[in-house]
């Protein structure tokens, strides 16, 4: 018996002991906070089937849309902290927007807690071919050359990809110009047309343009290369030493849940992620496997957390 199956079954003892059912004894939910069909949906929806075969109880994906995910998360953190109601939580509710706001409804670290990363999702920096550049360093020297000149377009102000690509700007050093968009489509209809000359988003987004020849892949922005395109360089590893910027999603409960639910969730989470079709559903996506313990899941927010407010404060973004 493997030890990922027996940290569940001390997991599921532990939380019988606690309660006086089996643990669970009914259906759960797990919120989404944004709509239907991206790629926080698939996770979630994919975690929730895995859940289901583990506990033997249906997971309901809860999609509760609005406010940049803001409604969503807020409505998970005020739910009873049972283990009945989880969030599928992703860095822009959780360590982007905090920083941008002090009127949120949730503070990430005092209203939840982490239970499990599900996903990390590197994005890929790509140009339009009409920039004379064949790779990140030609990028950068092209850039410095014109400061002002050219421009990256992003879904939206305060998004994942605008300030992975302003953390590019100030450790390479280069000056390239912001154009948000109310979305990830017309941004990348502008790339395709040559209105913006870069962009960074999401792998599964992108590489079709990328493999039809419309768009030229550069690096991907996360510590390691993407398992679904190894044939692309990291950032860092194309000459801007200790880059890293990377989405993720993650499963979070309300903070008073007993830690011996979270115990027992994070191990049925960790025994799914170690599946071979969640691995492959997953990479499909761009997504480097998570796992690992609540606590270095916690690690990971507090970090994100004060790496994006760091740059934020310099920028001055305000939530809009």
């Amino acid at each position: 018996m493997t030890g990922v199956r027996w940290a569940i079954i001390a997991a599921l003892l532990l939380a019988t002991t606690v309660f006086a059912q089996p643990y669970p004894a009914k259906p759960m939910r797990l919120i989404v906070p944004f709509a239907p069909g991206g790629g926080v949906d698939f996770t979630a929806r994919l975690v929730g089937q895995k859940l289901a075969v583990s506990f033997g109880q249906s997971v309901v994906a809860d999609n509760r849309a609005g406010a940049a995910g803001v409604i969503g998360t807020e409505l998970a953190a005020k739910a009873a902290p049972d283990g009945y109601t989880l969030l599928l939580g992703s860095a822009g509710p959780l360590t982007i927007l905090p920083s941008m706001s002090n009127t949120l409804p949730y503070d990430p670290l005092r209203d939840f807690a982490t239970v499990a990363l599900v996903s990390s999702m590197p994005f890929l920096l790509v140009v339009h071919p009409s920039l004379p550049v064949k790779s990140l360093a030609e990028l950068i020297v092209h850039a410095k050359a014109r400061p002002g000149q050219l421009n990256y377009g992003t879904a939206g102000n305060g998004s994942t990809t605008h300030l992975a690509t302003e953390l590019f700007k100030a450790m390479a050093q280069i000056d390239i110009v912001h154009v948000p968009y109310k979305g990830v489509a017309p941004a990348v209809a502008d790339l395709l047309a040559g209105q913006v000359q870069i962009m960074s988003g999401d792998l599964s987004t992108l590489m079709p343009q990328v493999k039809a020849g419309k768009l030229r892949a550069l690096a991907v922005t996360g510590a390691r290369r993407s398992a679904l395109a190894p044939e692309w360089p990291t950032i860092a590893e194309s000459g801007v030493a200790g880059f890293e910027a990377s989405g993720w999603f993650g499963v979070l409960a309300p903070v008073a849940t007993p830690r011996a639910l979270i115990a027992l969730l994070n191990a049925a989470i960790v025994k799914a992620l170690g599946d071979a079709d969640t691995r492959e559903r997953l990479a499909a996506l761009g997504g480097d496997v998570g796992g690992g313990t609540p606590a270095e899941f916690s690690a990971r927010l507090r970090n994100d957390l004060a790496k994006w407010g760091r740059l934020i404060k310099v920028l001055d973004l305000k939530a809009q």
